[in-house]
């Protein structure tokens, strides 16, 4: 049996949708991708919506628009991929590394207080994994600073905060369509706010920095989704609640099946709907094997796995001088496994993924 980590869930309506696009001729950005974003807006609980061609142009066009550049810094967690502190290198801004909870691994906002400096100019949060960080505590230290809040929102489409959607929780949001995501367009990325202007700066800085055509009013960037993207969206914009359900579905039997394996599966914080883009279980200290043979052990069953993420980015080379502790980060990044949890993981092939990690325990 083979269960990949990951499998992107495109269909014949999405085919057909990038047909009908292709033979209209107008491939580039357009009215589709206009009729994505207010869609795209309407479910997330946002005013604006502003269509993308990655995850990391929507986090480096958001901070842009908040006025990040140089001279700034700004708070990210350590454990998260790294857009989440290169898009705001690309600004000129210098990235400060904060910790994160080590129930949720999300972003701990203990942390980020104890970081704030008088440059510090905003704090991006990450959904890390499809589970909402502690919007309300973070916010109160954004508040208290009077710093801009940004949700990296790539993993946590559907995810909810205490009622509320992912993309509706701070000053800006970004997410991402990549292909392994909870919902794609292939790639692709959204920018959504509440703010009339900053939806107006991110579209500016997306298309050239145009004001209008060929009238150029800032430097901005070729960051534009395309129709055909677009088209995509829509389609899986109809589908996501059911990917999410299936998800939330798979997670919970992983969830009950693994109990007395020795793994610590994964932890939700009270009021979040967790949308589970990843499913991360943690080896912890005194598990009978080590990480990389209970990964090899699973991968000669035909289990895919992977590491998200297995080093924390304030320990990448291009950030080596940044001298920032995050001791919950390094534990996370020598511990973590990622099991299938995607939408297409049958039942039949979840008992397999638990009778595996059963045998090697007793093994």
């Amino acid at each position: 049996m083979k269960v990949p980590i990951a499998r992107p869930l495109v269909g014949e309506e999405e085919i057909a949708a990038v047909a009908e696009v292709m033979r209209s001729g107008m491939l580039a950005q357009g009215s589709v991708v206009t009729e994505f974003e207010s869609r795209f807006a309407d479910y997330c609980g946002a005013a604006h919506a502003v269509g993308v061609n990655s995850g990391t142009a929507a986090l480096h066009a958001a901070l842009l628009a908040a006025g990040i550049g140089p001279g700034d810094s700004v708070v990210v967690p350590a454990f998260t991929f790294f857009a989440t502190a290169s898009s705001v290198s690309m600004c000129g801004a210098t990235p400060l590394f904060a910790d994160v909870d080590p129930a949720t691994f999300n972003i701990d906002p203990d942390s980020v207080a104890a970081l704030i400096r008088p440059d510090t100019r905003a704090v991006v949060g990450v959904h890390l994994f499809g589970q909402p960080f502690d919007v309300g505590a973070v916010r109160e230290v954004c508040d208290d600073h009077n710093l801009v809040l940004v949700e990296d929102a790539a993993q946590a489409h559907g995810a909810e905060y205490h009622g509320r959607r992912a993309g509706s929780l701070a000053d800006l949001a970004c997410f991402s369509f990549y292909p392994t995501k909870n919902m794609t367009t292939g790639e692709g990325g959204m920018v959504t706010t509440d703010d009339d202007a900053l939806a107006e700066r991110v579209r500016l800085l997306i298309n050239h920095g145009q004001s209008q055509k060929y009238l150029h009013s800032a430097v901005g960037y070729n960051y534009r989704m395309t129709n055909i993207a677009a088209a995509i969206g829509l389609v899986q914009l109809g589908r996501v609640d059911g990917f999410n359900v299936r998800r939330i579905e798979n997670a919970r039997y992983l969830d009950r099946h693994l109990a007395g394996t020795g793994l610590a599966t994964p932890r939700v914080a009270p009021g979040v709907r967790h949308v589970y883009h990843q499913y991360v279980v943690k080896l912890p200290a005194g598990y009978p094997l080590t990480r990389d043979t209970f990964m090899s052990a699973l991968g000669g069953k035909g289990i895919g796995t992977a590491v998200h993420y297995p080093i924390p980015v304030n320990r990448q080379p291009v950030y080596e001088n940044e001298h920032a502790s995050c001791p919950v980060s390094d534990d996370l990044a020598a511990s973590v496994v990622s099991l299938p949890v995607h939408p297409s993981v049958t039942e039949e092939e979840l008992a397999y993924i638990c009778d595996a990690v059963r045998e090697l325990q007793a093994a």
